[in-house]
């Protein structure tokens, strides 16, 4: 199971990284630089003699999208399928990490494939947020099966399950439409924070403002759910973490009303983003522990016992 643990560990450390990789991608423009696929001008390492002059992107950009498709399909690919090989050997001591691990592949097959779309569909908002949302994902499935492979008992917090999964789906929610946002070009549609063009009402007949405005009540809402969450878990074994989701959260908030007012600086989107994923990974394991007593199905007594001793 050590081995498990390790390489899932290294997953999401990847998965984080690559996450954050496409974040700096997509505000440096350079989602097209490569506009073929899965080559890249139709070499599998371009060289800078193989870029057309014409082509509207610098050589670094090139290679920002490059890298980022070389560590989705040549590390992060064949990684998740022996973190799915061992789920599956473990499968007689943890039944469920089987399906997890089948999961995981499945998703990886899912945003393999949506990584060509999103080229072929010329970067479009709907690819790129399908993209994003896959790979939170498949992050999150990650968090699982660490959880379900360690040693840690369910948290004892049945009440606050129901919270735990709002807070977890609308910080996915969230994510996926800044992107959508951000493809839309709809970023300035709302040139002031908290308020939409300084007025309580906004032009909700500009679908800019009106994606800009979603994605705010999204965040809104996942602020409220975080500070729920934490209050349903305090004085439990995960009132920590659901304590590190509510900060994380205000920061996060706080980061969007600061990039409108910096007019969206290159780092400051990356920032967002990379805090973003971090929140999320803070909900994912917050959910997966408070829906612990389903993952903990088949796990020997003795195990349990030792987790709860650790809780």
């Amino acid at each position: 199971m050590t081995a498990l643990r390790v390489t899932t560990g290294l997953a999401l450390a990847l998965t984080f990284g690559l996450i954050v990789l496409g974040a700096w991608v997509r505000a440096t423009g350079s989602g097209l630089s490569c506009p073929d696929w899965p080559t890249c001008y139709g070499h599998l390492v371009p060289l800078p003699s193989d870029i057309p002059a014409d082509a509207g992107y610098t050589y670094f950009q090139v290679m920002l999208e490059w890298v980022h498709r070389l560590v989705a399909g040549v590390f992060l690919g064949p990684l998740i399928l022996l973190i799915a090989f061992l789920a599956w050997r473990h499968r007689t001591e943890r039944p469920g990490l089987a399906r997890d691990g089948g999961v995981l592949v499945l998703l990886l097959l899912v945003q393999a494939s949506l990584g060509g779309v999103t080229v072929l569909d010329q970067n479009s908002a709907w690819s790129v947020a399908l993209h994003l949302g896959t790979a939170l994902l498949l992050f999150s499935v990650l968090w699982l099966i660490l959880v379900r492979a360690g040693s840690m008992a369910p948290a004892e917090a049945p009440a606050a399950r129901g919270l735990a999964f709002s807070t977890w789906a609308l910080a996915l929610a969230a994510m996926v439409s800044a992107a959508v946002v951000a493809k839309s070009a709809a970023s300035f549609a709302c040139t002031s924070w908290p308020l939409c063009n300084d007025g309580l009402v906004p032009d909700l007949g500009d679908p800019g403002i009106v994606l800009n405005v979603t994605h705010r009540v999204l965040a809104a809402l996942f602020l409220l759910s975080a500070a729920g969450l934490w209050l349903a878990l305090r004085g439990t074994s995960l009132g920590g973490t659901a304590a590190l989701v509510l900060a994380l959260a205000v920061l996060e908030v706080l980061l969007g009303g600061l990039i409108v007012a910096l007019e969206i600086p290159l780092w400051s989107g990356i920032a967002h983003q990379a805090l973003g994923v971090l929140t999320f990974a803070a909900a994912s394991f917050v959910m997966w522990r408070a829906l612990g007593t389903r993952a903990a199905k088949g796990m020997p007594l003795e195990e349990r016992h030792v987790g709860l001793s650790r809780a």
